[in-house]
């Protein structure tokens, strides 16, 4: 039975393979199996390379290091202006066997500022532009994506739903309809590095290396999100791909202090916008609880909002690799990330009681989990681009379901690989 979770993953990455094929535009259209076997191997090969080989992960060692030196920078500024809410030391002594308070609003979400200044800094200096084109450059030659696909692909792996789209700001108007897909496709189907900051810390404790494990599983669901979004909405016609223009405007910043001052109200607006989300959705969920609670109980125990997700989205995890009793569990949690927020996920993943889930199906749920594919985000695409481009707002308001469709099914396929890489 262990062996079957062990590579059970293949019949999921089928299914979710065929899934998008049966919501295709055009079913006729779909990519060459030469292409979809080329995109799975890479799949599979950045999967392999990230989390099996020693030297690369190394470098993920270095990156959890850094993270941490930035924590422990954020927590001096925030001691500074919230006191011991925000990390400074305790004026009272804590009862035996009491361990200090966290306060998430002031110890954990100041570093989505942090970051989101030292990205934007980083971006002006040059080096995550090169960073993002490299990446791109890598896309472009290995799955042989347009140039402005592979730019929106190395820029998701770096900036937010909403910085990200101004990096191809100037080729909204251009695009074919397939290549606007695969850019929110592929905005659903990463996360950020603020994000991922914000997400690995809060991980910290309960996935070790949970950063490494991050950046991992954004650039394994590149090809993953990419495949699926030529799935779903194949390019037909006789359109030629939208290259990069080096004359084109993007993201840019005029100088480091307007850099540092632009990032940083960025990042205000989501630490607050993070709250905001947090507070609502956990409100939601209370009321639905309530609501819930009136219909007759099942099993003994009054229904809840999370069993229902468990319910709902248990199959789909078995499939992936998780192992049908933990399955319920692993369901509750993408279920939440899919309809309400990835971060009320990973906070409830955080919570669970020790041994809910085995070390493979907390890999494997940590994974599937790592992308902004919830309902709330597709409002933020796309308003974003509508905004961008308003002769596309339509167009990507239609797309709108369907990107988070395909950026769920993308963590999904990611899930699935680690869960086949990692041995029981």
């Amino acid at each position: 039975m262990e062996a079957f979770d062990q590579f059970r993953g293949v019949i999921g990455l089928a299914v979710l393979l065929g899934l998008a094929w049966a919501m295709s535009e055009n079913r006729e259209a779909r990519p060459s199996w030469r292409w979809i076997a080329g995109a799975l191997a890479l799949q599979g090969a950045l999967a392999l390379v990230v989390v099996r080989v020693p030297f690369v992960w190394d470098l993920m060692g270095y990156a959890n290091s850094a993270v941490q030196a930035i924590e422990q920078a954020t927590l001096v500024g925030s001691s500074y202006m919230f006191g011991y809410l925000g990390g400074a030391p305790l004026p009272f002594q804590l009862a035996e066997g009491a361990e200090p308070p966290l306060v998430i609003a002031f110890q954990i979400l100041p570093l989505v500022i942090v970051f989101s200044a030292l990205a934007a800094l980083l971006w002006h200096w040059g080096v995550l532009r090169a960073a993002v084109s490299g990446l791109s450059f890598l896309l472009r030659r290995s799955l042989g994506v347009s140039g402005v696909v592979g730019l929106s692909g190395g820029a998701n792996m770096f900036l937010g739903v909403v910085e990200s789209p101004l990096v191809v700001r100037a080729y909204f108007a251009k695009m074919s309809r397939a290549e606007l897909f695969q850019v929110m496709a592929l905005a659903m189907a990463t996360i950020s590095g603020a994000i991922l900051i914000l997400y690995a810390t809060t991980l910290s404790r309960t996935v070790p290396d949970a950063v490494g494990h991050m950046i991992a599983a954004s650039l394994v669901s590149l090809p993953a999100a990419l495949l699926i979004a030529r799935l779903m909405v194949p390019q037909t016609g006789d359109r030629l791909a939208t290259e990069l223009d080096e004359a084109e405007p993007g993201l840019k910043y005029e100088s480091s202090i307007d850099a540092i001052v632009k990032g940083t109200m960025d990042g205000m607006q989501l630490f607050l916008a993070v709250i905001a989300v947090i507070i609502v959705v956990f409100a939601l969920v209370a009321l639905s609880d309530q609501a819930l609670a009136l219909a007759p109980q099942v099993e003994g125990e009054p229904l809840t909002l999370k069993r229902l997700f468990g319910w709902a989205f248990a199959p789909l995890m078995w499939l992936i690799g998780v192992p049908w009793f933990e399955a319920q569990a692993a369901g509750a949690l993408m279920g939440t990330k899919a309809v309400l927020n990835e971060y009320v996920a990973y906070l409830e993943l955080a919570a669970l009681p020790a041994g809910t889930l085995g070390p493979r199906s907390l890999l494997i749920v940590t994974y599937a989990l790592c992308g902004v594919a919830n309902l709330a985000s597709v409002g933020l695409l796309v308003s974003t681009i509508g905004t961008l481009c308003p002769e596309r707002r339509a167009e990507a308001a239609g797309l709108g379901i369907k990107s988070w469709i395909a950026g769920n099914l993308a963590t999904a396929m990611t899930g699935a690989w680690i869960g086949l890489i990692t041995h029981v």
